[in-house]
């Protein structure tokens, strides 16, 4: 059983629908749950040709990527606040299973990252009826064997610079299984904290936004922690750039 104040374990296993070319997998997902689809319900795509990250940036989704949304429904005592970043840390603990890939690192707040380049993020989008949580669609694009975008944000990379066999069909049940599986607890556990801090590519980094200073982590709530010139400061959302090494 859970613990107290605790949302209880999800424990389900994941088939995901394949489509070879759709818009978007959140869109898809959005619709089959509008439409009654239960919990843990997946949609990968081999191609989108409309895909998208964070505050409605396209995502260049080939072929050879994993591409993947996930149905989360809420239940008693879940919160879905903390929902991206528990992602990053169960999609990185897959990747760290797969091998022969370095370890991996998240950047706050959804971003995958591998030996200093971006792999993957991360997109959670909730859905509501007046104010009453319906579902949250949870998106994962990950490079695999796709030749990264030449004009990212930050600079990129594929999978297959260090696994060259790997297949993004095969990541996707995994990928599914463990997403469709993540608690809904409305603050980071300390282990939880201590995943984080260990994978956590930002600390230590000087940073120009969300605000200018050193980045110290995150806390409990998932702000990030930020020691500017005026004192310790933490911020709620936004995106992160760094300046250079503290």
């Amino acid at each position: 059983e859970a613990a107290a104040g605790l949302a209880p374990p999800r424990r389900m296993s994941v088939t995901p629908v394949r489509l070879r070319e759709g818009a978007s997998t959140q869109d898809e997902l959005h619709r089959r749950a509008s439409e009654g689809a239960p919990d843990g319900t997946a949609v990968v795509a081999q191609r989108q040709t409309a895909g998208r990250g964070s505050r409605g940036r396209g995502w260049d989704s080939p072929e050879g990527g994993l591409w993947l949304s996930v149905l989360w429904r809420p239940r008693p005592g879940d919160d879905p606040r903390l929902l991206s970043l528990r992602a990053g840390l169960a999609v990185a603990e897959v990747l760290d299973g797969v091998g022969g890939v370095p370890r991996v690192q998240l950047k706050w707040p959804n971003d995958v990252i591998v030996d200093g380049r971006k792999v993957g993020g991360l997109l959670c989008e909730a859905r509501w009826l007046g104010a009453e949580l319906s579902w949250v669609a949870i998106g994962l694009g990950l490079n695999v064997r796709n030749a990264p975008p030449a004009d990212a944000r930050m600079p990129a990379a594929s999978l297959a610079e260090w696994r060259a066999d790997l297949d993004p069909a095969a990541l996707a049940a995994p990928m599914a299984e463990v997403l469709a599986r993540l608690g809904g607890r409305g603050t980071l556990t300390a282990e939880e904290l201590s995943a984080w801090r260990a994978r956590d590519w930002l600390l230590g980094h000087r940073l120009c936004a969300p605000l200018a200073g050193v980045a110290r982590g995150i806390d409990s709530l998932g702000g990030l922690r930020i020691e500017t010139a005026d004192g310790p400061r933490t911020v709620a959302s936004g995106d992160a750039s760094i300046v250079e090494l503290a």
